[in-house]
């Protein structure tokens, strides 16, 4: 930065509402949702959408569920216009959804705007004027009172176009724009005046939308603007209250949330927060987080994916990784100690049940409840963590690691990890486990073993193995409580026994025929050491037998 800020910039002057009521409220009611995608959102993409792109995402939104869809400006130019009537003339607008189109105050553009309407049930039309002192000085050089009178002209040729098309339903709907850098008397002003023309009623409401053109200053700003006006408008039952934020501080969406909670009652936005300059308001974004403290948004979002690759072809803009909700990687964990807590957590919800309220750590929403897997929930690299390692094996190889043995694998992961400085997939954790704990045949091997059992002697079962110990076959030969403690004695007689089984623990994988079972045997040895050994085979006892011999040859190869 060149010059002091001090010279330059300045606070914006904040509404003087002493007694402000939306920091005590909560979100507890949905809004009407209207998306400005095909419109706001397209004028702002360097290659516009033709009319097939913008059909395809208007069938989008659709199915998302709105009912109030901004389509274009079809005064602005042919393809805008044209998309409108084959809309209208093709019968793609349902019973029930009011397409909206966006004109300024001018008669010429106004009239053609109506012209694009013929024949549609139901449309919401849009006009606006700036309001704000710095557009009234720069861009339009007009008074406080011709602005005034341009939204009032405007309104009146709207009405009496609207009396022209009796077969549609016209609503009506105004915006101050850039409301937010406008004087408030002023804009209320504006807005009366607007009213008085157009004559709402309770039944037939008007939008009055209060839009964020430009984001001059902090969202609690911006809510106490939205107070003040609603606080201050007459027949405020008569007006519906929508807001229309952009996203120049980063902080559209706290104003919209904020904005809600002072009294709005509507939402303009765009899919992902798609917009002029740094973007409009993330619908997608202010829905789920509604939905995340408990209510339906009304809009179905629940294959986020599919919706985001549509947005992404039509529009030509990609959704970054770290979005939230529908970036790639926001249900993603690296961290080690992130890794942990939320493979507890999702242990745990395993374990009591899928019903409850959902309580994972990290996680602000189930990752299903919008079209998302687990399968990427935790991600491996340098940073990672045994929990996350253990998730890895168990989501994608069905490996339940005991708690004391996922730490050798996580340090045994992080050193292959550390120096090729990039995630791991699943294969390449699989074969760092496969050759720490299963490849391993030195010193000893298990070439083949077979169990017998006699009938009430008191270490009934007996084992004959065949193996290779440091590279020379021979047979060995036990007998024990169990499979287990037969081939350890087996070890013993041979003078090879210098440790002593402390944990041992199996599970299958898989159902059906193809099951097989791993087993997990942790042994110590004279010297305090403790190592544990992982086998897998068709048949439990073998697996076990070769968790034992996995443990033993890690002892003698690492030699600690």
């Amino acid at each position: 930065m060149k010059a002091k800020a001090q010279a330059k910039y300045q606070p914006r002057p904040r509404p003087i509402l002493p007694d402000r009521r939306w920091p005590e409220h909560t979100l507890n009611r949905i809004p009407i949702w209207c998306s400005v995608d095909l419109r706001d959102g397209n004028q702002a993409l360097p290659n516009p959408m033709n009319v097939t792109q913008k059909m395809e995402l208007f069938e989008l939104l659709l199915k998302i569920g709105f009912k109030e869809i901004e389509v274009g400006f079809p005064s602005a130019s042919q393809v805008e216009f044209d998309f409108t009537r084959q809309l209208i003339e093709q019968k793609k607008i349902p019973e029930g959804v009011s397409i909206q189109i966006l004109t300024q105050a001018r008669e010429h553009l106004i009239r053609r705007s109506f012209e694009s309407l013929q024949g549609a049930r139901s449309a919401i039309v849009h006009l606006y004027n700036s309001t704000s002192p710095l557009q009234r000085r720069v861009t339009f050089g007009m008074s406080k009172a011709k602005v005034k009178q341009l939204a009032v002209d405007g309104t009146r040729l709207i009405k009496s176009l609207a009396a022209e098309l009796p077969e549609t339903q016209i609503l009506f709907e105004y915006s101050p724009e850039s409301f937010s850098d406008t004087e408030l008397d002023y804009a209320l002003e504006v807005c009366t005046a607007v009213m008085e023309a157009w004559e709402p009623s309770v039944q037939a409401p008007i939008i009055l939308n209060l839009p964020a053109t430009v984001e001059w200053t902090t969202p609690n700003v911006y809510a106490d603007q939205i107070e003040w006006f609603c606080r201050h408008l007459k027949e405020r039952d008569k007006a519906l209250i929508s807001l229309h934020t952009h996203n120049d501080r980063g902080t559209g969406i706290a104003a919209t949330e904020l904005g809600l909670l002072a009294g709005a009652d509507r939402v303009e936005g765009t899919l992902f927060g798609n917009g002029e300059r740094t973007g409009n308001l993330d619908i997608i974004t202010v829905a789920l987080n509604l939905y995340t403290h408990g209510l339906t948004p009304g809009l179905d979002l629940s294959d986020l994916p599919q919706i985001r690759e549509i947005y992404e072809r039509c529009t030509g803009m990609f959704v970054p990784d770290r979005h939230p909700y529908g970036g790639s990687l926001v249900f993603t964990a690296f961290s080690g100690s992130h890794q942990d807590a939320i493979k507890k957590g999702m242990d745990l919800r395993r374990k009591e049940g899928s019903k409850g309220l959902w309580a994972v750590p990290y996680l602000t929403i189930d990752p299903n409840d919008i079209g998302r897997t687990y399968d990427a929930i935790i991600r491996i690299n340098s940073q990672s963590g045994k929990g996350g390692v253990a998730y890895i094996m168990e989501q994608e190889f069905g490996l339940e690691l005991p708690k004391d043995l996922q730490p050798e694998l996580g340090i045994a992961v992080n050193r292959v990890a550390d120096p090729l400085g990039r995630e791991l997939n699943s294969k390449e954790i699989y074969k760092v486990f496969q050759e720490t704990y299963l490849d391993p045949k030195e010193p000893l091997e298990l070439i083949d073993i077979r169990f017998t059992t006699a009938e009430g002697a008191k270490d009934s079962v007996f084992c004959l193995a065949q193996i290779k110990m440091r590279g020379q076959t021979q047979e060995i030969k036990g007998k024990g409580n169990g499979p287990i403690n037969s081939f350890v004695n087996a070890l013993e007689r041979k003078q090879w026994k210098d440790f002593q089984v402390n944990d041992f623990r199996q599970h299958a994988i898989g159902v059906g025929s193809a099951t097989e079972a791993a087993a997990y045997i942790q042994i110590e040895w004279k010297d305090g050491s403790r190592l544990w050994g992982v086998g897998i085979d068709t048949h439990i006892d073998r697996a076990g037998v070769k968790a034992l011999i996995s443990a033993f040859n890690r002892k003698h190869n690492c030699g600690s």
